[in-house]
């Protein structure tokens, strides 16, 4: 017997039309890795978030216009990571994925944007804080943004990395090599929910982001245009 293509490319042969694929994954990807390398080196200098009240309101007044140029880096990364998420999940379903990954990898993704807005939203209101300000308000502020841009980002990101390796793996897109350390990263995004609770599972924040990020960049360029598979 011949070997005959996924579900996505046989419709679109009966139908006659050229199934649309839409734009390499890799170009969202990388969209979504210029502000976020910007946003880190912008505000490498943010207190960690267990500092006190008053370290916080002396840096939040000192640092505005960091502060305010974040946000907007922050805003610019939700919305390529919901550009990219949608690319990706374009790309799996043309190539007749129907299992549940490629929603996964579009929920994730939209909500860890959401996550990435919200902490948009109180990085600017820390750069905006006059000098009457008190620190009890801008340490809420701050805790804010930590949970939306920390541990809440990092779970919905392992949601986009889990759903594309997931699917990758089972549904032989991707070789194994390539799918087990996205699978590592999705546990590790959720581990990272812990951070508030204690202190240790902060640092697995930053290995989800940008762990996850390498992991894209290099897995991107993999997905194929065309799933083909033999049939008995």
């Amino acid at each position: 017997m011949v070997a005959t293509a996924g579900t996505g490319v046989t419709a679109s042969k009966r139908s006659g039309r050229r199934p649309q694929i839409g734009p390499p994954p890799l170009a969202p990807v990388l969209a979504f890795t210029v502000p976020t390398i910007g946003y880190v080196v912008v505000n490498r200098s943010t207190p960690h978030f267990d500092a006190s009240a008053r370290t916080v309101l002396v840096y939040d007044l000192g640092h505005g216009t960091a502060l305010r140029l974040g946000s907007a880096l922050l805003l610019a990364s939700a919305i390529t990571l919901v550009l990219m998420a949608a690319v990706l999940y374009r790309r799996l379903r043309t190539l007749g994925i129907t299992a549940p990954g490629p929603a996964i990898t579009l929920v994730g993704g939209i909500a860890a944007a959401i996550m990435l807005t919200v902490c948009a939203t109180a990085s600017y209101v820390s750069g905006r804080l006059a000098g009457g300000a008190s620190p009890a308000l801008a340490k809420a502020i701050a805790d804010l943004s930590f949970f939306s841009g920390g541990p809440a980002f990092a779970v919905m990101f392992a949601l986009l990395v889990f759903g594309l390796s997931a699917t990758g793996l089972n549904a032989g897109l991707l070789p194994k090599v390539a799918t087990v350390p996205g699978l590592v990263i999705a546990v590790v995004g959720v581990l990272a929910v812990l951070s508030p609770v204690a202190s240790g599972f902060s640092y697995l924040v930053p290995v989800v982001r940008f762990g996850g990020l390498v992991w894209l960049i290099a897995v991107a360029p993999m997905l194929p245009q065309v799933r083909r598979r033999a049939t008995a």
